[in-house]
């Protein structure tokens, strides 16, 4: 489980044990711990092994910006890589264990591994994708759709983890929601409150259970 949390898929056993032996396995990172700092220097990549990850973004007038929400299999620190310090706080929303390898090491081997080196070109791509439908989230669409497009996002992903599609506890609050979104808090409880008037999910506390897919879908259009 380790491995298929922690290590990219494609390369071979030997390659596997490399990588394996450079990292640091199973860290416990408690609800509400920093684990990296916005400004720290880069010393390390992580990929969470149990638990969910919050990133934030302070601003210089002591604003904040809920910028993403990461699962278990995904991995931390890659937008450091351009400015050697990292660009967001990340910050456990329950109790995380995560793989930590030294970024040095982790350098040394994908000058010797090119089927590490293109694992982690296309995560970086991935996360750039990410980021261009975050930038369509909060420029184009109206809260509804916004809403429907977190949830239907947070389904997929769980699906690819073998998780439930369809019922979804979420660690993060409203409030987290609504800064990710652009919306504030009253928004989001509304419009999750419309779209379980409507049929399209049931919601208990931090549980929504999607009970019309299609419907969210039919609402966003990326």
């Amino acid at each position: 489980m380790i491995k298929e949390r922690c290590l990219p898929a494609g390369l071979n056993e030997e390659e596997v044990v490399r990588l394996d032996q450079q990292m640091e396995h199973r860290l416990p990172i408690k609800k509400g711990q920093l684990l990296f700092s916005q400004g720290q220097a880069l010393s390390a990549i992580y990929a969470i092994s149990t638990g969910s990850f919050k990133t934030r973004i302070l601003h210089e007038d002591g604003r904040s910006q809920i910028t993403g929400f990461q699962l278990s299999g995904e991995m931390m620190g890659l937008d450091a890589i351009s400015e050697e310090r990292y660009a967001c706080d990340a910050i456990a929303l329950e109790d995380s264990t995560v793989c930590k390898i030294d970024y040095d090491s982790l350098a040394n081997l994908e000058s010797e591994i090119s089927r590490l080196q293109r694992s982690f070109n296309k995560t970086l791509s991935a996360e750039i994708v990410r980021d261009q439908t975050i930038m369509l989230l909060l420029g184009s669409m109206r809260a509804e759709e916004r809403v429907a497009a977190f949830l239907v996002n947070l389904s997929q992903r769980f699906h690819d983890r073998q998780q439930s599609a369809t019922e979804l506890v979420l660690k993060m609050t409203r409030e987290d929601i609504g800064s990710y979104l652009g919306l504030k808090i009253e928004t989001v409880s509304r419009v999750l409150s419309r779209f379980a008037e409507e049929g399209l999910i049931a919601v208990q506390g931090r549980l929504i259970v999607i009970t019309d897919i299609n419907a969210l879908l039919s609402l966003n259009s990326y």
